[in-house]
């Protein structure tokens, strides 16, 4: 796992390049928003257990589907597997927004969850919308709490869409 400096550099180092105006313009921007995203981490920890049932609530008031019998979250069992996937997805998620890479992402998260998915006939659909859900409330919290959120708070959410996003949503 590594953060966005240590990915620059590893990418510098590995084709033998000094650090030009695009690098340093990118560790600029990483240490400039550093504060405001521990910030916004903290704020998102202290609320994560209200985030995911918001979340999960406002996914099943619109896909219904799901909790239905023969919905993917039928069951208390279920039920309780939909939550505890979306409070992984933001926990990792506050892990990418401290280090201002998506690295963490690839590594523990995505990296099989399509696979994993399917052969548990789990629908990667709703995870997505899931995903946005929890984007939108994280945004909405951090906002409520002071904090201006920029594209920084957006791309570990955007990030997993992008990798996880089917057309059949």
């Amino acid at each position: 796992m590594r953060d966005a400096v240590t990915s620059l550099i590893k990418n510098y180092d590995v084709t033998g390049r000094y650090l030009d105006r695009n690098a340093i313009d990118q560790l600029k921007s990483y240490f400039e928003t550093g504060s405001t995203r521990v910030q916004a981490a903290t704020v998102i920890n202290a609320n994560a257990a209200a985030l995911v049932k918001q979340a999960g609530s406002q996914l099943f008031s619109d896909l219904p589907e799901l909790i239905r019998p023969g919905g993917n979250a039928y069951t208390t069992r279920r039920y309780a597997a939909c939550l505890r996937d979306m409070d992984y997805y933001l926990r990792y998620a506050t892990y990418a927004l401290v280090a201002g890479s998506t690295d963490v992402l690839d590594e523990r998260v995505l990296q099989g969850l399509r696979e994993t998915y399917n052969s548990l006939s789990v629908p990667i659909g709703p995870t997505v919308v899931g995903i946005g859900i929890l984007k939108d409330m994280v945004k909405g919290t951090v906002e409520a709490a002071g904090i201006q959120p920029g594209d920084w708070l957006d791309q570990p959410f955007d990030h997993m869409i992008r990798e996880l996003a089917e057309t059949d949503v």
